[in-house]
């Protein structure tokens, strides 16, 4: 299918629509039929500079599958959704070769039933042409996009993800929770997910210990009977920042709870440390940690445009300052009773900085570092399930204490 670079964007995504619909619509044997996982052969893909200025992706799959292509800019990154495809055993070291071009490689799973691979572009290059031919034989698949130099004018014209509301990574569906009056709703969020596995430590994926650490602290809050829950994500799934945020407003969330495990060379980073939203970070090491938690979107490939000043103006109007000393109480809450059951806590455990993910300004919000994974002691701790039950409890009582305080306030703060 060629393309030229020079196209409008909105006519070069129809197109690519169009060719997936007919790929899924194509009359083809059994062993083709675009069902089940389409497993991707990492010593059959690659992606290579040529020799005149072009730039090949090429992927081999185990069988033909629905896609979709964009690219988005600032920075610039080319974007391949696939229906059901299976990443397993695909390095992205190795797929990248000796690529000059393509500089980063991030893939796995984005939404129910589709996957991403998301390629960082050192310069703004656009598809020339793009193929994904059978084989009739063995019905197998090979993807080819070829990449051409294009000036920043034309791709950032054509930047941007296609316009679909079932796609949408902001609108996430919050589970139905009964409201009565005395109703006190907890939203839990795993920090990262699918594509964005959050930090690396020894194959320790962050992204799976805090959706454990997750379910456990539901599992805790909804036993003591004072609380209904309700999780961000309940499987290994992309949500963006926004998403999270739109699903705390949905659910008609009481206290909204982040958790995390990072990578944080700053300082040493060790122990439990919990941060609450404000403009300006208290620390260096704060600041950094922020920066990397709001780069999320952009690694998993989710299209930004317009959402920093969103998110700026709702980091300068704190003018709702109900919410934030009532963060702050929770959080303090939070850290003696994670500090009681042993910790081990961080030698300033109470921390703020401008995280997206806290940016509801009307549902006081923390961000818990439970410990982090560049710290050996944390890693260890982090690795064992008993300790991530004891500190699941630990958080859970320091969430009902809070919620105690907090009620026999209110009538104070009404006055």
């Amino acid at each position: 299918m060629k393309n030229g670079a020079g196209e409008t964007g909105v006519m070069r995504y129809v197109i690519l629509m169009i060719c997936a619909l007919a790929l899924a619509a194509a009359p083809r044997a059994d062993a083709q039929e675009l069902t089940g996982l389409a497993r991707v052969d990492p010593a059959a893909s690659s992606i290579s500079d040529g020799w005149f200025g072009g730039t090949r992706l090429t992927l081999s799959l185990s069988q033909g599958v629905p896609f979709r292509v964009f690219h988005l800019d600032s920075p610039a990154r080319l974007v391949i959704d696939f229906r059901e495809a299976d990443w397993s055993g695909v390095d992205a070291a190795s797929l990248l070769g000796s690529s000059k071009k393509v500089t980063g490689a991030r893939f796995g799973p984005f939404r129910p039933g589709w996957s991403r691979l998301v390629l960082d572009l050192a310069a703004p290059l656009l598809p020339s042409n793009i193929a994904m031919p059978i084989n009739n034989s063995t019905g197998t698949a090979t993807l080819t996009i070829d990449l051409i130099k294009a000036t920043p004018e034309a791709f950032g014209a054509g930047a941007g993800a296609p316009k679909d509301a079932a796609w949408s990574t902001q609108a996430a569906q919050a589970p139905q929770v009964p409201v009565v009056d005395d109703s006190f709703v907890v939203v839990i969020d795993p920090g990262h997910g699918g594509i964005d596995p959050g930090a690396i430590r020894e194959g320790v994926e962050e992204k799976d210990l805090m959706l454990k650490v997750a379910q456990a602290l539901a599992e805790a809050l909804r036993r003591s009977g004072q609380a209904e829950v309700v999780l961000t994500r309940t499987e290994d799934q992309f949500v963006s920042l926004p998403g999270r945020v739109d699903m705390a407003h949905a659910a008609g969330a009481d206290l909204f709870i982040s958790l995390h495990a990072d990578v944080l060379s700053e300082g040493g980073a060790s122990g439990a440390t919990v941060y609450t939203l404000a403009k300006d970070a208290s620390d260096a090491a704060t600041a950094q940690l922020a920066a990397q938690h709001n780069r999320a979107d952009i690694l998993a490939g989710a299209d930004l445009n317009g959402a920093d000043d969103e998110v700026a103006g709702v980091l300068l109007d704190l003018a709702r300052q109900e919410t934030a000393p009532r963060s702050e109480q929770a959080a303090a809450a939070i850290i003696a009773a994670m500090d009681a059951a042993g910790g081990p806590m961080n030698t300033h455990p109470a921390r703020h900085a401008g995280f997206s993910v806290l940016t509801s300004a009307d549902v006081p919000s923390l961000l818990i570092e439970i410990g982090f994974l560049s710290s050996k002691r944390d890693l260890a701790n982090l690795r064992d399930p008993v300790w991530r039950a004891v500190m699941a409890g630990a958080i859970a009582d320091g969430i009902l204490a809070w919620r105690a305080s907090d009620l026999a306030q209110r009538p104070l703060v009404r006055q």
